[in-house]
């Protein structure tokens, strides 16, 4: 694999490792043979890094200027929740 580097080699080749990363490809950096780090480019580290909304928070949002009709239908009479 052309994007992953023993330490020592990202080391001595680091401006090389660094253009490959700002190409888009993330470069992987090994310690005795064990994916250690990962080098990617700022584009792609703050595409990771934005802020997450998870459903819960999400449901929580209250629904501003919405005319919600609330109301449903048994046996063909109208009722309205909101009383």
């Amino acid at each position: 694999m052309l994007n992953q580097w023993q330490l020592q080699e990202a080391k001595n080749k680091f401006s090389q490792v660094i253009k490959q990363a700002q190409q888009g490809n993330p470069q992987y950096i090994t310690v005795h043979g064990k994916p250690t780090a990962v080098i990617v480019s700022i584009e792609d580290y703050q595409k990771l890094n934005q802020p997450q909304t998870s459903l819960s928070e999400a449901l929580m949002i209250p629904l501003i200027e919405q005319d919600l009709d609330l109301s449903y239908t048994i046996l063909g009479v109208r009722r309205n929740t909101s009383s």
